[in-house]
Parts: C-alpha cells; structure tokens; sequence
C-alpha cells in the first residue's frame, strides 16, 4: 500500500498596521521615493528603523536618500520560485543606497553581479504604497528627482502569503488518516507513561515512539474553548462561534475541533460532546470527516476528570 501524499497550501493575507515610520516610507515608495530613518549617532537606515537603537527613542527624523546605490554583498538565484521578484535567474544583493549607512535586501536583475556595481531601483509601474513598488534593481544610475511634498502616510499594508508544498505523511499519520475514512479515530499509547496520543506522535513527556495502537470513543468533553468573535477573511462560519479543545474519551491530549449546534455563550468546560460526521459518501482519508462536534446532553463532566489535560 502505497504512502499517502497531497499537495497542500498554506495561505493567509498577512495585514498589518505601520505606524508613523514604516507608513511614511511605504508612502515615499508609492511616490518614487525613498526614506531612511536618521538615529541619534548621525546613522542614516533605510530601510527605516521605528526606534533608535542607542537611545530606544521613537524615530522622528526621516530624511530622502538616493534611489540609487553600490551592491556591498550578493548572492545568485539561478531557479527561482513562485513568488520571488523575477520569474528568470537574478541576484539577491545587500544595496546601500547613496545616502544611507546600512544595506537593504533586493532583486537585481543583471546577467552577472559584482561586488561594487552600480544599481537603481526599477519601480513598478502600479504602485500602491507597499514594499513591492520596489519591483528590483537594475545596473545603472538615476536621477535624483526633486525632493516632493509631504505624503500621506500608508496606514494598512496587506500581503498575501501563500506556500504550496506536496506533503508525504509517516506511518503513525497514515494509520491515521486510513482509520478515519473508516469512521474511526485511532491514537497511540506511550510505553512509557501508557499515555494515549491522538493523533499520533512521538511522546513529547518521555521522548519515546508509540507503539501500540488504540481506537478512541468519536466524543468527549471540552476542555477549554475560544469563541471567535472577530470576522476575517476566508471565514466559513458567521462569528461568534466556538473552537474548542476536545478531550476525546480513551485519550490523554485533546484535539482542535468547532462546537456547533448550542450558543456560543452556552459552550463550557467539561461540556459533553459527540462528533457529527459528514455523509458517508463523502469520507476520505482527512480529519474533515468530522464536521463539528456538537453537545449530547450528557450531565458536564467533573473538572477532576479533566484537570490535568487543559
């Protein structure tokens, strides 16, 4: 029988809020222009620091440097990848731009790179106000444009993440994951401390490998829950709803599970629960077998029995 295998993504759009710093240089970039941060030892960082590393003041002094500048340190990219500057071989070079004191990181696109090149930005033709208005660099020098007026600050910077990757699970994992598109759950005992891991898993207390393998009750109690309140992007369900730790019965470290089908408000610890699977016919070798875990009415289970699982 052959190793299960997929492809799997991990993608999320990372968001974050910039500041007075980081906001005005992303501004400046939306601009063609470039600002480093001046520190009380007369260093010039671009790009920017947001406090003073002798002083650990706020920055306040921003000043214009060149677009242009002197590759110190490099290093060739011959197969780039999905999400890199450039789609053909280039270099990752460390560039300190005429008028700053420290490098940055970026692309040149250049057939050979050399330590000493002169090089200058190549703006991307939309610019939005994010780090990638500096599309890469390119040999040659620029123009210093007229210092422009004061810009408004970038507030909000999003950038969309995303890693693709074919993933091969082990053995334990693949019990696994055979067992529940049977409509099982399996974990494994430790030999040591006769623990019982689901899923599966080197014992994190002993250090050893489980060896024996047990089929665990499909319900159990809550052991402690987060209701999500806050909406973001790609949410499946309408907040608020409950993420719940579940302590399954004949396991010692509970799973990752929604709790459907009660408030949100009414969720609690030592709360009794069942999991609701999906229709036979749509069963394969994934823990999205179980949609949710909903409550069974069960009288609450005792902290005692659960106390030393949270």
């Amino acid at each position: 029988m052959d190793t299960l295998a997929a492809p799997l993504t991990i993608a999320f759009d990372y968001t974050r809020s910039l500041g007075p710093v980081l906001g005005r240089f992303m501004a400046g970039l939306r601009e063609r222009r470039v600002l480093g941060a001046r520190t009380s030892d007369g260093r010039v960082h671009v790009p920017p620091l947001e406090y003073d590393p002798v002083t650990h003041e706020p920055v306040t002094d921003l000043v214009e440097v060149s677009p242009t500048g002197t590759v110190v340190s490099w290093t060739w990219n011959p197969r780039p990848v999905e999400g890199q500057p450039l789609d053909r071989p280039f270099g990752w070079a460390l560039i300190r731009l005429d008028g700053a004191d420290t490098p940055l990181l970026h692309a040149v696109d250049a057939e050979d790179l050399n330590t000493g090149m002169r090089v200058r930005i190549r703006w991307s033709a939309q610019r939005t106000g994010h780090i990638r208005d500096i599309a890469c660099f390119e040999p040659g020098e620029s123009d210093i444009s007229e210092i422009s007026e004061e810009f408004e600050p970038v507030e909000i910077m999003t950038t969309p993440i995303r890693l693709h990757y074919q993933h091969t699970t082990s053995a334990e994992e693949d019990r696994y994951l055979r067992a529940l598109e049977q409509g099982r759950i399996i974990g494994q005992r430790c030999p040591a401390c006769r623990k019982v891991y689901v899923p599966p898993r080197v014992c994190p207390a002993d250090g050893v490998a489980p060896d024996e393998v047990v089929e665990v009750a499909d319900r159990g109690m809550v052991t402690t829950f987060c209701v999500v309140n806050v909406p973001f992007a790609g949410q499946r369900l309408t907040p608020p709803y409950v993420v719940a730790q579940v302590l399954l019965d004949g396991a010692d470290i509970p799973i990752s599970h929604l709790i459907l089908g009660v408030e949100a408000a009414d969720v609690r610890m030592g709360m009794r629960v069942a999991a609701v699977w999906r229709d036979r016919s749509r069963w394969s070798t994934t823990p999205e077998n179980i949609d949710h875990f909903e409550p069974t009415g069960e009288p609450d289970a005792p902290y005692e029995s659960y106390g030393e699982h949270l």
